[in-house]
This record gives C-alpha cells, structure tokens and sequence, in this order.
C-alpha cells in the first residue's frame, strides 16, 4: 500500500486510454494504494519524447510516489534498454513498477535484481543484434556500389560554399567570413580545405 501513479500510453490516435485508466484504478483500489495523479499519452512504443511519462519520472524523482502502475511493461518502457534503465533510476528513488499482468519490480528484492539481470542480459543481445544489422546493412550497401556518408552538395553549409570561397579569395580571416555567413570557423575552413583537395 502507497501512493502510486498511473501510466497508460496507446500507439495511435484512434486507441484510447479510457480501458487501461479503468482497469488500474480498479487494481490499485483492490491493493488499498492512494493514487496521486493519473498521466495518459499517445506515442509509439519507440518514440523517445514521452512528455507524460517525463512527469511520472519526475514525480518519482522527488518521492511523491511509491510505485507506478502499468497495465503491462511495454506501456512503460521504449526497450529492454530504457526499461532497464528506468527500472535502475526508480530504484535509485525507492520507486517501484507494478504491472497488472502482476510483475512487480521492485528491486530491492531478490526476484526485482534477477529480473534486472534478465532485462540487462536482453538489453545487451538486442544491441548486438542491431550493431550486427546495421554492419551487414553497410556492408550490402557497399557490395551495390553505393556510396555511403554524406556525397558533395549534400551538406548544409554547402549552399554557401560560393560565397566563403569568393571572400577567402578577396582576403577575409576564416572568423571573420563565419561571422558575415553565420558559419563556424571551423565550417569556413572545412570549406576551403575541400576546395583545395578538389
């Protein structure tokens, strides 16, 4: 029993949160817990800007709660990654994640610091897999013949390219054509630099 938050997140405009809200008011009245506030969002589950999830991690961070309430783990975390890595920030907070399928992780247990270990060891595997994914992506790419990385003409600062090459010719200090140009020096430079390899 404690005060707790509720969460509920759906993927798309057309999905409500109307089921999710019900169904934890009615899980957290059963387990006699006072709830603080209720945050709702729509945001795919990769998405990273999750401005009401911010407010429930905000609201742990200074202990206003107990635990949060999810109907189930993939409404809370984005990955095993970010799952994990909220896990250890709330814990850090004495601030646990209880599911309605009926996980708790809490991991100030021994069962919480096993899950972790679990969802960490997942996290890893998964990042491997997508560092595998993407250097066999490059890899194929490169057997097409297509060139990787950005091609001339394809950088912003390109589009001034002209111009900082007509003033370095009349004599201005790289600073001084970043300043008339909104350039960094070091852009100006990497420009002229080009040029004279070209």
């Amino acid at each position: 029993m404690g005060q707790v938050a509720i969460y509920c997140r759906v993927s798309t405009d057309d999905q409500s949160c109307n089921r999710q809200e019900h169904d934890l008011r009615a899980f957290a009245k059963r387990a006699g817990h006072e709830i603080v506030a209720v945050l709702k969002e729509t945001a795919s589950g990769a998405k990273n800007d999750r401005p009401e999830r911010n407010k429930v991690m905000a609201l742990a961070r200074v202990r206003k709660i107990d635990a949060i309430l999810v109907t189930e783990l993939s409404r809370w975390g984005r990955s095993t990654q970010d799952l994990v890595q909220t896990l250890d920030d709330l814990h850090g907070w004495k601030v646990s994640v209880l599911a309605q399928t009926g996980l708790s992780f809490d991991l100030g247990t021994a069962s919480g610091k096993l899950m972790r270990t679990i969802m960490a060891g997942l996290a890893e595997f998964e990042r491997d897999l997508i560092r595998e994914r993407v250097r066999s992506g490059l890899a194929a790419a490169q057997a097409r013949g297509v060139k990787l990385g950005r091609q001339p003409g394809q950088r912003p600062s390109d589009k001034k390219a002209k111009r900082v090459l007509d003033l370095h010719k009349d004599g201005l200090s790289y600073r001084l054509i970043g300043r008339n140009l909104g350039l960094s020096k070091n852009t100006v430079m990497d420009i002229v630099k080009r040029e004279a390899a070209a």
